[in-house]
């Protein structure tokens, strides 16, 4: 079984393809940065039709035993997920609505401070707002996952400690391998993993030690080097591929609207676009290669099928159903 934590792709019969000649069977996709509910009920849409014209691919995933439907008829399932928690904008009742409609992750904060929590690009961070604590809770109680991929040390660790249910950072690598920004300290990853929380690999090339020319061998050891520090069955992968997407979304991404000026965020004037992916994991036709050099770490079956895909689909079947 495989199951990717989270992609952002510019989606495309030729993607959709390349995720079943990959075996891939389940992704966490993005349909939301900073767009509106209204917006984010038009990417909705979009998915819908896809998955009416791609039907033979791909199909929508409520809960995690649509992955088994999708492993059985040859697809991949599709489940939704939003990077900033703007679909909501300031009203708690659209969290059941958006859970309605399937997504099943949300983020708290996208690297800038937000109604619920702080982003990991703000100078200073207060923690969990007032709103926060109760999204956090009705986010509980209807089955939407809380991720904190984007959000700054004391937020993650609070919402772990506030949640009912266990949390997620769904796309990032531990910080003493590759200090950037957005990877996580070691109190961070234990905070979320000891209450049952979840950590995907993230493979975006800024979060990679050598960046772009990391060996498939340094960041497999990685892997196996954190599963010995907080247990194999809290990871994944989630590789946080934007394949084929133009420079111009990488702006949306960081930008959105609450900026005039170019912030280039763990790129450069230099380099403000997407850098090139390691030359082992290209698309997803390259799960192969992770799985191989898993292996190779001396990570037991059990342990690699975890991370391939095992965790995530525990994970799912545990805590995208209402509570109750």
């Amino acid at each position: 079984m495989r199951i990717d934590g989270l992609q952002y792709s510019n989606w495309s019969p030729r993607i959709f393809r390349q995720l079943r000649e990959g075996g891939v069977d389940a992704i966490h996709v993005t349909i939301s940065y900073h767009e509106t509910f209204r917006e984010t009920v038009l990417n909705f849409e979009k998915w819908n039709r896809w998955f009416e014209e791609h039907s033979d691919l791909i199909m929508k995933g409520h809960w995690a035993s649509d992955i088994d439907r999708a492993r059985k008829t040859g697809r991949t399932a599709v489940f939704f997920g939003f990077q900033n928690p703007a679909p909501i904008e300031d009203d708690i009742g659209l969290v059941e609505i958006v859970h309605s409609l399937g997504a099943r992750f949300m983020q708290l904060s996208y690297n800038n401070q937000s109604l619920l929590a702080t982003g990991c690009y703000e100078a200073e961070d207060p923690g969990i707002t007032r709103m926060g604590r109760q999204v956090i809770r009705e986010m509980n109680r209807v089955g939407l996952v809380v991720d904190m991929s984007h959000s700054a040390d004391r937020s993650t660790i609070e919402a772990a400690d506030i949640s009912e249910r266990p949390i997620v950072i769904s796309h990032a690598n531990p910080h003493d391998w590759q200090p950037a920004l957005r990877n996580k300290r070691d109190a961070v990853i234990r905070a979320v993993t000891e209450r049952g929380g979840m950590l995907g690999f993230s493979l975006y090339p800024h979060h990679l030690k050598g960046k772009s020319d990391c060996t498939l061998d340094s960041f497999c050891q990685m892997v196996a080097d954190t599963a010995a520090r907080y247990g194999a069955e809290h990871l994944g992968i989630g590789s946080d591929l934007c394949q084929d997407q133009p420079d111009s979304v990488v702006e949306w991404m960081r930008v959105g609207r609450w900026s005039k000026e170019i912030d280039y965020g763990e790129g450069s004037a230099a380099a403000p676009g997407f850098p090139p992916m390691p030359a082992w994991f290209r698309d997803n036709r390259d799960f192969g290669n992770i799985e191989d050099g898993l292996r190779a770490t001396g990570l037991s079956a059990e342990e690699v099928a975890g991370i391939m895909g095992g965790n995530w689909y525990r994970f799912f079947a545990e805590n995208f159903t209402p509570k109750g």
